[in-house]
């Protein structure tokens, strides 16, 4: 059984009203609710897997091959992906790794010591790993496997290669290549999208099978939204043929297809998404996500390590979405994304954005005739009413926000601060348009749940200590139907644990759940400690289930180095 630290002291709570865009209701508080549909869900533990290597992303990513019952989790501690049994889903074992280093590509490269692998895929029995070159600004690879780990192929793909996904049939797969600078920022390569044509046999494959797209379209003349965040050096060199500077700065972090032909692509510094054709390799679109406004109701946040409590108000911040995972389903014929809203800064040792407001307003202050600023000054609950107590450090002042947005016109000051991660989960349309947010409830549920232990880090038990800096931070979202009904499953990768909603209406999702299997009794880098950090997940349907019939979710933690496997359980309101 779950356990948790008792508390020892007072903690002040401040809680603001409810949201009036579609929004979820938070439930009785508790954070164990069951939905209100005809049919709900419950997650349970079942069993898992310990790699013992704690705080060093022993467990990233996770894939699922339900013909063989087996994982396959990512581990870059030790740049290999763990393949573990899960026939008997209470005790995972683990079988074997597949090591990357080594194989040998198409090209004739080679896949060296010191590449880390940072994505795995699986489809009919073919398992494909996404590897980062030892220099991330290299170009790095994708090696298949099968499922008993021998080494079939590999291919050349872009520079750090972040996540692989195998269209619905299988005759593709995407490789999203992240494209992030050198930490000095003095390198800087293109951010695209590797498209892999696969038919017959994988050990066939050549670097004829591989197109590339990518974003020099928007270097050449066409019009970029300018909401598209397009920031920092400019490393560009003008010469014919070579990327320009949104083909570096656009950095593709996570990519969903519902049919195939069609894929999206998290841009997450940019606070964007890319529209692939994925037969032409081609992206036909940058969206932007756009902004949430802290100032609405329902849209609150603690925005202080240092108010002395749990504070989750209302605010003269604009957050910016920037999702990291998020996936993609169809309804009523159309294609929706839902995304994990964590928000990602550039922060490089050449080139940051990142600043403190405190820290922000000493050299350029905050406009004081600005309408959200002046307005909240006039009319608030929080007896603020003055710039100096707006950016002391028990207000906004420990926030971290980006030095790139907000500032007026001609540099004098800021008119608005812009905030890294929504706090939330939302639900797109293909178009951009924001069909719900969670609001401010993962904060809410969490300081219910688990007062003595809000906004805690991921490394340690602490309170409070992530409020200036994206909270509870939404890491990954997975969407699974159970029964006719759609849930998505996002997990915190600080204060850790598992959000449950019902989204079979998307434009009016419902909180169902919340599971944390974190010990806070417990010392973190012990097994007792349970689960930390989640990062990767995977929903099994329950016709690919180790269970017949029932769902399983399976969530790999990168600090415990932990992957665990949840049960998903029908549950008829009144019955229990």
């Amino acid at each position: 059984m779950r356990k948790t630290m008792a508390v020892t002291a007072a903690v002040a709570v401040t809680l603001t009203g409810a949201a009036s865009i579609a929004h979820a209701d938070p439930g009785n508080g508790n954070g164990q609710g069951r939905g209100s549909g005809p049919v709900g869900i419950e997650l349970s533990v079942l069993g898992t897997h310990h790699s013992d290597v704690f705080d060093a992303s022993a467990a990233e990513i996770v894939a699922h091959d339900p013909a063989h019952q087996r994982l396959f989790v990512v581990s870059a501690a030790s740049a290999t992906v763990e393949v573990l049994d899960v026939s008997d889903p209470g005790s995972p074992v683990k079988l074997f790794d597949l090591v990357t280093a080594g194989a040998t590509a198409a090209d004739g490269s080679t896949v060296g010591e010191g590449a880390v692998a940072n994505s795995v895929a699986v489809h009919d029995g073919l398992v494909a790993v996404a590897v980062e070159a030892a220099d991330k600004t290299e170009p790095g690879w994708v090696v298949f496997f099968d499922v008993e780990g021998t080494v079939l192929n590999a291919l050349r793909v872009g520079a750090l290669p972040d996540m692989a996904a195998f269209g619905p049939d299988g005759s593709t797969l995407l490789v999203a290549n992240e494209g992030e600078p050198d930490d000095d920022y003095t390198v800087d390569p293109e951010g695209s999208v590797s498209v892999v044509r696969l038919s017959g046999d994988p050990r066939g494959l050549t670097q004829d099978d591989v197109s590339t797209a990518d974003f020099r379209a928007w270097d050449e003349g066409r019009e970029l939204h300018p909401d598209v965040r397009v920031h920092g050096p400019d490393l560009s060199t003008g010469e014919p043929g070579t990327p320009g500077r949104v083909a570096r700065n656009l950095e593709p972090e996570y990519i969903s297809t519902v049919d195939g032909d069609t894929a999206y692509v998290v841009l997450q510094e940019a606070n964007a998404f890319a529209v692939l054709d994925v037969d032409a390799a081609a992206f036909t679109d940058v969206v932007p996500f756009g902004t949430k406004d802290h100032l609405e109701p329902g849209n609150g946040f603690d925005a202080s390590n240092r108010d002395g409590g749990i504070r989750v108000e209302n605010w003269p911040v604009q957050g910016m979405y920037q999702p990291d995972g998020f996936g993609t389903l169809s309804w009523r014929g159309s294609t929706l994304l839902v995304t994990a809203n964590e928000g990602d800064s550039r922060d490089w040792d050449g080139y940051s954005e990142e600043s403190r407001v405190a820290g922000l307003t000493e050299d350029t202050p905050l406009c004081e005739d600005s309408p959200r600023i002046a307005g909240f000054l006039e009319d608030n609950d929080l007896g603020i009413g003055t710039v100096e107590e707006l950016t002391d450090n028990a207000s906004l002042g420990r926030l971290t926000v980006s030095a790139e947005d907000g500032l007026r016109a001609d540099g004098s000051c800021y008119e608005d601060l812009y905030a890294f991660g929504g706090r939330s989960f939302s639900i797109w349309t293909a178009d951009g348009e924001q069909l719900f947010d969670s609001g401010s409830d993962f904060e809410r549920i969490v300081a219910e749940h688990e007062p003595e232990f809000f906004n805690s880090d991921n490394d340690e038990n602490s309170f409070d200590s992530r409020s200036d800096d994206k909270g509870p931070e939404p890491e990954a979202v997975v969407v699974g139907k159970v029964s006719g009904r759609t849930y998505a499953f996002v997990g915190l990768e600080r204060v850790g644990g598992v959000m449950v909603y019902d989204i079979t209406d998307p434009r009016a999702a419902s909180f169902v759940q919340y599971l944390n299997n974190r010990d806070f009794a417990a010392e973190p880098g012990t097994r007792e400690v349970g689960d930390l950090g989640p990062e990767g997940m995977t929903f099994i349907e329950a016709g690919d289930s180790p269970i017949p019939g029932v769902p399983v979710l399976a969530v790999a933690h990168e600090v415990s180095g932990t992957t665990t496997l949840f049960r998903v359980d029908r549950v008829v309101p009144g019955r229990g």
